[in-house]
């Protein structure tokens, strides 16, 4: 049963240049602009139209945007709320900048072993997320650690908690890897891994989507009854001012956005894109979290359920659970 009929989520991709080389990653090979601040906000205009609570800001390095704050206080005076992931290269330098502007603010950590941790990065940053923790501490910023999980590092999150987590009273993001195109993310996540995740996320100040690990378990989407929703409920825009559907991912159709978003979501050539959400070839067995996550939260089905015990909590922790309230608006 259809829950809420717009999109809730906008991944808004302010560009595609990282200063890092993550392994799991090939977006920082990509060339790209930074988006204009003037069609932001027009774009930002619309997207509180179409019904979108959540603006997901992201890369690439969002911190790379020189007007990243400007860009965010824009959204902020709409009523959005507002998240930022960053691997903190740019964090220090640029916090007192963003102090106050970003509801869920996330630290990318891949290990707590700092050769590790540099080695999936491609580049030496683990001083930077110490750095950053400090400089977060001092502006009174809670941001959380956001850990991806793989086979070989499953074991690793106990010492991410109690080392990171626990002292400077964060939350834990737990992050399970997913596939897509050729971008080597490692092996598939076993039983074994599955069952660890779901010990850990009954943990006090951890957070992981249980309809993840169902999802998994499941083996993934199905085209014959798809439970991604992609498409509908998040809406992607890129560098280039373009909107890409069904998801970033997957991005069968790039559309110049011409500043009439709104207009064209509602077009009828967006429309046909959005009824193939989940039905595509290659959405069969598809566990790609930034898109099942909003997908689990606009139709009542078992992951729905699975999911909401867990968005409950971390909203809770947040404190941004009134926001997301049916009929309070964006």
């Amino acid at each position: 049963m259809r829950l809420i009929s717009h999109p809730v989520l906008c991944n808004y991709y302010i560009t595609y240049r990282c200063n890092a080389q993550c392994g799991f990653c090939d977006i920082w090979e990509k060339p790209s602009p930074y988006v204009d601040i003037k069609r932001v906000k027009k774009n930002l205009s619309d997207l509180k139209r179409l019904g979108v609570k959540v603006i997901d800001f992201t890369g690439g390095e969002p911190l790379l945007h020189q007007n990243l704050d400007l860009i965010l206080k824009e959204a902020k005076s709409l009523g959005f709320i507002t998240t930022v992931t960053t691997n903190c290269l740019l964090y220090p330098k640029m916090a007192k900048k963003l102090k106050g502007l970003i509801d869920m603010l996330h630290f990318s950590l891949d290990s707590p072993n700092e050769d590790e941790h540099n080695l999936s990065r491609g580049v030496r940053c683990f001083d930077f997320l110490l750095k950053s923790l400090e400089v977060a501490k001092d502006l009174g910023e809670k941001p959380d650690i956001l850990f991806t999980v793989f086979e070989n590092n499953v074991d690793q999150i106990e010492e991410v908690y109690e080392k990171f987590c626990k002292p400077n009273g964060l939350v834990l993001i737990l992050n399970p890897m997913f596939e897509y195109g050729s971008v080597n993310t490692g092996d598939a996540l076993s039983n074994n891994t599955l069952t660890k995740l779901k010990y850990w996320s009954k943990k006090p100040s951890v957070y992981l989507n249980d309809a993840f690990v169902q999802l998994r378990i499941d083996g993934g989407n199905h085209i014959n009854k798809p439970v991604c929703k992609a498409a509908s409920s998040t809406v992607v825009i890129s560098p280039f001012n373009e909107l890409i559907l069904p998801c970033y991912h997957l991005g069968i159709q790039s559309i110049k956005i011409q500043d009439d978003l709104y207009d064209l979501y509602h077009s009828e050539e967006v429309k046909k894109l959005i009824a193939q959400e989940g039905r595509m070839p290659a959405c069969e067995g598809c566990t790609i979290n930034c898109y099942m996550q909003p997908s689990f939260a606009i139709e009542m089905n078992k992951y729905w359920w699975k999911a909401l015990p867990s968005t409950l909590k971390y909203n809770l922790l947040k404190g941004t659970w009134k926001q997301l309230l049916p009929g309070k608006k964006a």
